[in-house]
């Protein structure tokens, strides 16, 4: 039997033999740096029985903060005014992979407890940028986020709960007292089990509250965009074209590069996983791509799969992931029964497509002969270590390119930027970076450099083109001489084209004809700065 003190036993446990556990360390307040990374616990699972047991819990949970700023609600909300509800505490930092991967149960759980769950995200940031109420705004905009958010910039709830993880779950009793915590991913049926059990036990003494919360969401203020949060963009100076993936639109635009012409659409824009014609065609907010010949690459990131759009015979297929996040890391496989983990980047070198696969920390490498795949670069650790490609380890690499003689990837929670050799038999080094908790805006050569989780890179007549994300700058960065400069952009995000640009989270660059083609996600645009000038214009798409 479980009792109620055994909540994160009974959590854990579940989670142990269904999908280890996964989390970003917790920060050192003070300075919010340190060489905390994540954890992989083995856990042995016990076996539950949930016919018994008293949810009740005996500690009040801590009010929230007087004076914190909210989204998703016209009101600040109080643990008083919820009682009768059942409450879900999502601690969370939307940089984190693991925080994303946990809002699509958040969501199941929110459909199945309509009327008897309130989940609450408490944003606690890991980065500076994530500290801003209206950067945290745009977040919930990108991961379409429908429950209320409270800005815990200064970690007074993370405190007071006792958190030391990115995401962390803590269970709200109606009465307002504490059930329990966990930490980690793979979170809806632990929860669904015990949400149950608590909402027929309160129900029973009618202590439920089954009226409406009355939200007011920020999408209702958003405006109708060409694009939508644009995550990656891809130039193609041979073809003449430009490749966008329109990530909050689920599709892909291709335009003209000289007149900006909308050469085709790649995707019905609806979420999904379906394959056909570019009419039918489904992605679920796809991020990388890569070209080869007249064969488009996607990195399909929320589906968890690489898509292959066909563009003559204007048909996509998916060619590796079985369409659900990968429960368990290292395992290679064949083509889309190998399970794979929000792939963010891709490029493509000799036949072989390698990918940025944040979810696992690595870079995976896909045969586009044998459609085998297989780990290339990483342990699957969250860390930032050096050393022969099986051996080193990485964290969430999001942006990748290459030379034709190494791989550079964007390795975005060290924020760094990496190498790792072509060779199989070679090492991945760093360029720029130190550790988890070590960013900031930093030019200058080796060690003193400090970037922001950088999200996009593109290699250029020996020169890497940077999208530091949340710095809001593009850097250029030698990678043998590991000089950082600032080629354009300012800490200030905004929209402003010209020889003093200004970017909101660019994620994604790409080089074509001198130009510097820039995915400005938080601006819905896409950017072209000439690369002699550093003179900033946006692009214009026309039918």
């Amino acid at each position: 039997m479980i009792s109620r003190y055994d909540f994160p036993t009974l959590i854990k446990g579940i989670l142990a033999e269904s999908f280890y556990p996964e989390y970003c360390g917790r920060p050192v307040l003070a300075e919010m740096s340190g060489k905390d990374s994540k954890a992989k616990q083995a856990i042995k699972r016990p076996e539950p029985s949930l016919s018994t047991p008293s949810f009740a819990g005996k500690v009040n949970a801590p009010e929230f903060p007087s004076g914190a700023d909210w989204l998703n609600t016209d009101r600040p909300l109080s643990l008083r005014d919820l009682r009768g509800k059942v409450v879900l505490l999502d601690f969370w930092t939307y940089c984190c992979i693991n925080c994303m991967h946990v809002l699509p149960d958040l969501k199941k759980l929110e459909r199945k407890y309509p009327e008897e769950l309130v989940v609450i995200g408490v944003h606690s940031a890991k980065f500076f940028t994530e500290r801003e109420t209206e950067n945290i705004r745009q977040a919930i905009l990108r991961y379409e986020i429908e429950h209320p958010v409270i800005n815990d910039h200064e970690f007074r709830l993370w405190r007071q709960y006792g958190v030391r993880a990115w995401p962390t779950l803590v269970l709200i009793d109606p009465a307002g007292k504490v059930i329990g915590q966990a930490s980690g991913e793979g979170i809806f049926e632990p929860f669904d089990q015990v949400i149950s059990a608590v909402i027929q036990e309160f129900d029973a003494r009618g202590l439920i509250d089954r009226t409406p919360l009355g939200l007011k969401l920020e999408k209702a203020h958003e405006r109708d965009s060409i694009l939508s949060f644009p995550g990656k963009v891809l130039a193609d100076e041979a073809s003449g074209r430009l490749f966008v993936a329109d990530s909050n639109h689920n599709r892909i635009v291709v335009a003209g590069l000289d007149d900006g012409t909308v050469l085709d659409i790649i995707g019905s824009g609806a979420t999904g996983l379906d394959d056909g014609s570019f009419e039918r065609a489904a992605f679920t907010h796809p991020q990388g791509l890569a070209l080869d010949g007249n064969r488009l690459y996607i990195a399909d990131t929320e589906n968890h799969a690489i898509r292959r759009a066909d563009l003559t015979a204007r048909t996509v297929e998916r060619i590796a992931g079985t369409g659900e996040q990968a429960r368990q890391s290292n395992v290679a496989g064949h083509g889309t029964s190998v399970a794979l983990n929000s792939p963010w980047d891709l490029v493509v070198h000799k036949k072989t497509l390698y990918i940025a696969m944040a979810g696992p920390h690595q870079v995976w490498a896909l045969d586009l002969e044998t459609h085998e795949a297989a780990p290339y670069a990483g342990t699957g650790a969250e860390a930032l270590r050096d050393g022969p490609l099986r051996q080193a380890s990485l964290a969430q690499p999001s942006g990748l390119t290459t030379d034709g003689k190494k791989l550079y990837f964007a390795d975005s929670e060290v924020s760094a930027i990496r190498a790792a050799d072509l060779n199989p038999n070679g090492r991945v080094e760093t360029i720029v970076g130190a550790d988890l908790f070590e960013f900031g805006d930093i030019d200058g050569v080796g060690e003193i450099v400090r970037l922001q989780h950088p999200l996009g890179v593109v290699s250029h007549d020996g020169l890497l083109y940077v999208a530091d994300t949340y710095n809001n700058k593009i850097k250029k960065i030698g990678p043998k001489t590991r000089a950082s400069t600032t080629f354009i952009g300012s800490s200030q995000a905004g929209y402003r084209d010209g020889d003093d640009p200004l970017f909101d989270e660019p994620g994604g660059v790409s080089i074509a004809r001198g130009k510097l083609y820039i995915a400005d996600t938080n601006n819905h645009v896409i950017r072209v700065a000439d690369l002699a000038t550093g003179h900033t214009t946006t692009f214009t798409f026309t039918r």
